[in-house]
Protein backbone atom coordinates (compact mmCIF):
# COMPACT_ATOMS: atom_id res chain seq x y z
CA UNK A 1 0.00 0.00 0.00
CA UNK A 2 1.84 3.49 -1.27
CA UNK A 3 1.62 6.13 1.30
CA UNK A 4 -0.03 9.78 0.96
CA UNK A 5 2.25 12.74 1.01
CA UNK A 6 1.18 14.09 4.58
CA UNK A 7 1.44 10.45 5.76
CA UNK A 8 4.72 10.16 5.34
CA UNK A 9 5.74 13.34 6.93
CA UNK A 10 4.59 12.09 9.70
CA UNK A 11 5.72 9.17 9.59
CA UNK A 12 9.21 11.17 9.78
CA UNK A 13 8.60 13.45 12.00
CA UNK A 14 7.51 10.39 14.62
CA UNK A 15 10.50 8.34 13.42
CA UNK A 16 12.35 12.23 14.37
CA UNK A 17 10.86 11.97 17.48
CA UNK A 18 11.82 8.58 18.77
CA UNK A 19 15.41 9.59 17.55
CA UNK A 20 15.64 12.05 19.50
CA UNK A 21 14.09 10.74 22.43
CA UNK A 22 16.34 7.87 22.25
CA UNK A 23 19.39 10.07 22.13
CA UNK A 24 18.21 12.07 25.53
CA UNK A 25 18.19 9.05 26.66
CA UNK A 26 21.56 7.40 26.22
CA UNK A 27 23.27 10.72 26.91
CA UNK A 28 23.02 13.52 30.06
CA UNK A 29 24.85 16.52 31.27
CA UNK A 30 27.49 14.91 33.57
CA UNK A 31 26.53 15.85 37.00
CA UNK A 32 28.88 16.29 40.11
CA UNK A 33 26.18 15.75 43.55
CA UNK A 34 27.46 16.38 47.04
CA UNK A 35 26.02 13.38 48.69
CA UNK A 36 26.40 11.35 51.68
CA UNK A 37 26.44 7.80 53.59
CA UNK A 38 25.77 5.96 56.65
CA UNK A 39 28.45 3.44 57.96
CA UNK A 40 28.08 1.66 61.02
CA UNK A 41 31.23 2.55 63.67
CA UNK A 42 31.03 0.72 66.85
CA UNK A 43 27.75 1.17 68.07
CA UNK A 44 27.00 4.46 66.54
CA UNK A 45 25.85 5.35 63.01
CA UNK A 46 27.80 7.74 61.25
CA UNK A 47 27.10 10.03 58.38
CA UNK A 48 29.78 10.53 56.12
CA UNK A 49 29.91 13.23 53.58
CA UNK A 50 30.33 11.31 50.12
CA UNK A 51 30.29 12.71 46.28
CA UNK A 52 28.78 11.66 43.40
CA UNK A 53 29.78 12.04 39.76
CA UNK A 54 27.94 11.09 37.12
CA UNK A 55 29.06 10.98 33.45
CA UNK A 56 27.26 12.18 30.54
CA UNK A 57 25.75 8.78 29.72
CA UNK A 58 23.04 6.93 31.21
CA UNK A 59 25.42 3.40 30.75
CA UNK A 60 27.98 4.19 32.91
CA UNK A 61 30.57 1.31 32.53
CA UNK A 62 31.16 0.61 36.01
CA UNK A 63 31.14 1.86 39.16
CA UNK A 64 34.24 3.66 40.60
CA UNK A 65 35.04 3.63 44.20
CA UNK A 66 37.79 6.35 44.54
CA UNK A 67 39.37 6.45 48.86
CA UNK A 68 41.77 9.25 49.35
CA UNK A 69 44.38 9.05 51.84
CA UNK A 70 45.16 9.68 55.55
CA UNK A 71 44.54 13.01 56.51
CA UNK A 72 42.66 13.57 53.34
CA UNK A 73 39.30 13.96 52.07
CA UNK A 74 37.26 12.93 48.84
CA UNK A 75 37.72 16.97 47.94
CA UNK A 76 41.49 16.49 47.18
CA UNK A 77 40.43 13.65 44.61
CA UNK A 78 38.07 15.06 42.59
CA UNK A 79 40.22 15.99 39.71
CA UNK A 80 41.06 12.18 38.86
CA UNK A 81 37.32 11.44 40.10
CA UNK A 82 35.91 14.00 37.28
CA UNK A 83 38.83 12.64 34.47
CA UNK A 84 36.66 8.46 35.22
CA UNK A 85 33.60 10.48 34.85
CA UNK A 86 34.90 11.72 31.19
CA UNK A 87 36.08 8.86 30.48
CA UNK A 88 32.35 7.08 30.97
CA UNK A 89 32.36 5.50 34.64
CA UNK A 90 29.96 6.80 37.53
CA UNK A 91 32.58 8.09 40.20
CA UNK A 92 31.47 7.77 44.44
CA UNK A 93 34.09 9.64 46.54
CA UNK A 94 33.50 8.91 50.10
CA UNK A 95 35.60 11.22 52.97
CA UNK A 96 36.67 8.50 55.77
CA UNK A 97 38.01 9.29 59.31
CA UNK A 98 41.68 9.51 59.48
CA UNK A 99 41.51 9.49 63.61
CA UNK A 100 38.86 7.95 65.16
CA UNK A 101 38.92 6.63 69.21
CA UNK A 102 36.39 3.33 67.38
CA UNK A 103 38.89 2.80 64.67
CA UNK A 104 37.09 3.69 61.93
CA UNK A 105 40.05 5.15 60.25
CA UNK A 106 40.75 4.84 56.34
CA UNK A 107 44.43 3.89 57.95
CA UNK A 108 44.77 0.91 60.66
CA UNK A 109 46.05 2.49 63.14
CA UNK A 110 45.27 -0.30 65.63
CA UNK A 111 42.44 -2.51 64.21
CA UNK A 112 40.31 -0.54 61.77
CA UNK A 113 39.30 -4.18 60.40
CA UNK A 114 35.56 -4.04 61.80
CA UNK A 115 35.04 -0.66 60.47
CA UNK A 116 36.54 -1.58 56.66
CA UNK A 117 34.40 -4.49 57.04
CA UNK A 118 31.27 -2.13 57.28
CA UNK A 119 32.77 0.04 54.34
CA UNK A 120 33.33 -3.31 52.18
CA UNK A 121 28.97 -3.76 52.63
CA UNK A 122 28.44 -0.65 50.63
CA UNK A 123 29.73 -2.62 47.74
CA UNK A 124 28.51 -6.08 48.91
CA UNK A 125 25.27 -5.43 49.47
CA UNK A 126 24.87 -2.82 46.33
CA UNK A 127 21.88 -4.11 44.82
CA UNK A 128 19.86 -4.07 47.86
CA UNK A 129 17.53 -0.95 47.97
CA UNK A 130 17.24 -0.41 51.03
CA UNK A 131 21.63 -0.61 52.30
CA UNK A 132 23.40 2.68 52.62
CA UNK A 133 25.20 2.30 48.93
CA UNK A 134 21.69 2.08 47.09
CA UNK A 135 20.19 4.59 49.64
CA UNK A 136 23.02 7.21 48.65
CA UNK A 137 22.94 6.43 45.34
CA UNK A 138 19.15 7.05 44.96
CA UNK A 139 19.51 10.19 47.02
CA UNK A 140 21.63 11.51 44.33
CA UNK A 141 20.45 10.48 41.12
CA UNK A 142 16.86 12.24 42.02
CA UNK A 143 19.55 15.57 42.42
CA UNK A 144 21.53 14.57 39.32
CA UNK A 145 17.89 14.19 37.23
CA UNK A 146 18.71 10.63 37.42
CA UNK A 147 15.60 9.46 38.93
CA UNK A 148 14.78 5.94 39.07
CA UNK A 149 18.20 4.65 37.78
CA UNK A 150 20.18 1.62 38.89
CA UNK A 151 23.70 1.47 40.24
CA UNK A 152 25.95 -0.33 37.58
CA UNK A 153 26.64 -3.71 38.01
CA UNK A 154 30.09 -3.72 37.96
CA UNK A 155 32.83 -2.24 40.22
CA UNK A 156 35.89 -0.45 40.01
CA UNK A 157 38.75 -0.25 43.51
CA UNK A 158 40.45 2.66 43.35
CA UNK A 159 42.79 3.87 46.21
CA UNK A 160 45.69 6.82 46.61
CA UNK A 161 48.01 6.53 49.37
CA UNK A 162 46.16 4.47 53.00
CA UNK A 163 43.22 4.64 50.55
CA UNK A 164 45.25 1.81 48.58
CA UNK A 165 45.54 -0.08 51.43
CA UNK A 166 42.08 0.32 52.60
CA UNK A 167 40.41 -0.86 48.94
CA UNK A 168 42.99 -3.71 49.09
CA UNK A 169 41.27 -4.71 52.28
CA UNK A 170 37.98 -4.42 50.82
CA UNK A 171 38.75 -6.30 48.23
CA UNK A 172 39.65 -9.01 49.67
CA UNK A 173 36.94 -9.07 52.08
CA UNK A 174 34.66 -8.77 49.12
CA UNK A 175 36.10 -12.36 47.57
CA UNK A 176 35.79 -13.61 51.64
CA UNK A 177 31.90 -12.80 52.08
CA UNK A 178 30.38 -11.24 48.74
CA UNK A 179 31.33 -13.76 46.11
CA UNK A 180 28.51 -12.36 44.10
CA UNK A 181 29.82 -8.92 44.40
CA UNK A 182 33.62 -9.99 43.96
CA UNK A 183 32.72 -11.81 41.03
CA UNK A 184 31.49 -8.27 39.25
CA UNK A 185 34.81 -6.50 40.65
CA UNK A 186 36.61 -5.52 37.59
CA UNK A 187 40.01 -3.69 39.06
CA UNK A 188 41.95 -3.18 42.03
CA UNK A 189 43.68 0.22 41.37
CA UNK A 190 46.34 1.46 43.24
CA UNK A 191 47.61 4.77 43.57
CA UNK A 192 50.89 5.04 45.09
CA UNK A 193 49.48 3.27 48.06
CA UNK A 194 50.64 3.01 51.80
CA UNK A 195 50.96 0.37 54.02
CA UNK A 196 49.28 1.11 57.01
CA UNK A 197 51.94 1.45 60.30
CA UNK A 198 49.57 -1.27 62.25
CA UNK A 199 48.34 -4.56 61.18
CA UNK A 200 48.86 -6.76 58.14
CA UNK A 201 45.68 -5.90 56.25
CA UNK A 202 47.25 -5.12 53.15
CA UNK A 203 49.68 -8.07 53.10
CA UNK A 204 46.83 -10.76 54.22
CA UNK A 205 44.63 -9.04 51.57
CA UNK A 206 47.27 -9.25 48.98
CA UNK A 207 47.89 -12.99 49.39
CA UNK A 208 44.47 -13.18 49.44
CA UNK A 209 43.74 -11.56 46.10
CA UNK A 210 47.25 -13.11 44.83
CA UNK A 211 45.24 -16.48 43.83
CA UNK A 212 42.37 -14.90 41.68
CA UNK A 213 42.47 -13.94 38.11
CA UNK A 214 41.12 -9.80 39.71
CA UNK A 215 43.67 -7.37 37.07
CA UNK A 216 45.72 -5.36 40.33
CA UNK A 217 47.98 -3.00 39.58
CA UNK A 218 49.56 0.25 40.86
CA UNK A 219 50.75 3.78 39.78
CA UNK A 220 53.57 4.76 42.34
CA UNK A 221 56.43 7.26 42.72
CA UNK A 222 59.93 6.80 44.30
CA UNK A 223 60.90 5.52 47.52
CA UNK A 224 60.54 8.24 50.03
CA UNK A 225 59.08 9.45 53.13
CA UNK A 226 56.00 10.36 52.14
CA UNK A 227 55.03 7.17 50.96
CA UNK A 228 56.51 5.24 53.80
CA UNK A 229 59.23 4.22 51.48
CA UNK A 230 57.11 2.77 48.94
CA UNK A 231 55.42 0.54 51.24
CA UNK A 232 52.23 -0.35 49.79
CA UNK A 233 54.07 -0.99 46.39
CA UNK A 234 57.03 -3.36 47.98
CA UNK A 235 53.76 -5.45 49.72
CA UNK A 236 52.18 -5.69 46.39
CA UNK A 237 55.47 -6.85 44.09
CA UNK A 238 55.80 -9.45 47.24
CA UNK A 239 52.68 -11.00 47.73
CA UNK A 240 51.35 -10.87 43.86
CA UNK A 241 52.56 -13.25 41.13
CA UNK A 242 51.61 -11.01 37.85
CA UNK A 243 53.83 -10.17 34.63
CA UNK A 244 53.07 -6.71 34.83
CA UNK A 245 51.64 -4.99 37.96
CA UNK A 246 51.97 -1.09 36.78
CA UNK A 247 54.39 1.54 36.57
CA UNK A 248 56.55 4.27 38.78
CA UNK A 249 56.34 7.27 37.57
CA UNK A 250 60.98 7.93 38.12
CA UNK A 251 60.15 11.72 39.61
CA UNK A 252 56.92 11.25 40.86
CA UNK A 253 55.19 12.62 43.40
CA UNK A 254 52.90 11.43 46.58
CA UNK A 255 50.67 13.89 45.42
CA UNK A 256 50.44 12.82 41.74
CA UNK A 257 47.08 11.05 42.17
CA UNK A 258 45.08 14.03 43.67
CA UNK A 259 46.73 16.45 40.86
CA UNK A 260 45.06 19.46 40.49
CA UNK A 261 42.98 18.60 43.66
CA UNK A 262 45.90 18.42 45.92
CA UNK A 263 47.10 21.42 48.48
CA UNK A 264 49.77 22.38 50.52
CA UNK A 265 49.49 19.69 53.41
CA UNK A 266 50.44 16.82 50.85
CA UNK A 267 52.69 19.36 48.80
CA UNK A 268 54.44 20.04 51.85
CA UNK A 269 55.95 16.51 52.17
CA UNK A 270 55.05 15.05 49.52
CA UNK A 271 56.59 17.48 46.78
CA UNK A 272 54.50 19.19 43.74
CA UNK A 273 53.30 16.86 41.33
CA UNK A 274 54.79 17.26 37.79
CA UNK A 275 52.26 17.85 34.81
CA UNK A 276 53.79 15.07 32.36
CA UNK A 277 53.05 12.81 36.04
CA UNK A 278 49.95 13.99 36.91
CA UNK A 279 48.87 13.23 32.57
CA UNK A 280 50.95 9.81 32.74
CA UNK A 281 48.88 9.28 35.75
CA UNK A 282 45.47 9.79 35.09
CA UNK A 283 45.76 8.37 31.34
CA UNK A 284 47.16 4.66 32.05
CA UNK A 285 44.57 5.04 35.48
CA UNK A 286 41.23 5.40 33.24
CA UNK A 287 42.73 3.44 30.35
CA UNK A 288 43.32 0.41 32.62
CA UNK A 289 40.02 0.45 34.20
CA UNK A 290 38.55 0.89 31.21
CA UNK A 291 40.16 -2.18 29.74
CA UNK A 292 39.56 -4.04 32.95
CA UNK A 293 35.93 -3.63 32.62
CA UNK A 294 35.39 -4.26 29.12
CA UNK A 295 37.99 -7.41 29.45
CA UNK A 296 40.18 -5.98 27.00
CA UNK A 297 43.27 -4.27 26.33
CA UNK A 298 44.54 -1.26 24.74
CA UNK A 299 48.03 -1.70 23.36
CA UNK A 300 49.07 1.32 23.65
CA UNK A 301 48.60 1.64 27.04
CA UNK A 302 50.79 -1.09 28.02
CA UNK A 303 54.75 -2.30 27.57
CA UNK A 304 55.11 -2.86 23.90
CA UNK A 305 52.12 0.22 22.95
CA UNK A 306 53.22 3.57 21.49
CA UNK A 307 52.29 5.78 24.75
CA UNK A 308 53.86 3.28 27.20
CA UNK A 309 57.31 2.97 25.03
CA UNK A 310 57.36 6.75 24.79
CA UNK A 311 57.30 7.46 27.93
CA UNK A 312 59.29 4.63 28.83
CA UNK A 313 62.16 5.82 26.41
CA UNK A 314 61.89 9.21 27.79
CA UNK A 315 62.34 7.93 31.45
CA UNK A 316 59.43 8.86 32.30
CA UNK A 317 58.10 5.54 33.73
CA UNK A 318 59.64 2.15 34.85
CA UNK A 319 57.39 -0.95 35.26
CA UNK A 320 56.79 -2.38 38.05
CA UNK A 321 56.99 -6.49 37.56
Amino acid sequence: MSLSPRRIVATLVMSAGILAATTTAAHAAAVEVDGDITVPCGSSIYTQDADWFFPATTSPKALVLLQHGFSRSNSNVAALARRYQAAGFLVFTPTLPSTNSSGCTVSNQGDNTAFLNSVAAWIGEATTSTRALATSYAKAATTAGRSGSTLPTKYVLAGHSAGGDAVTYIANRLRTTFPAAFANLAYLQLLDPVKSPSGTNMADALTGLNGTALPITAISSPPYLSNGNASGTVELLARVDRPFLGVRLTTGSHCDAEGASTNWLCTLTGGAPKERNVTALQTFAVNWASDAVAGAATATYYPGGSYYQGLLTGNVIQTLS
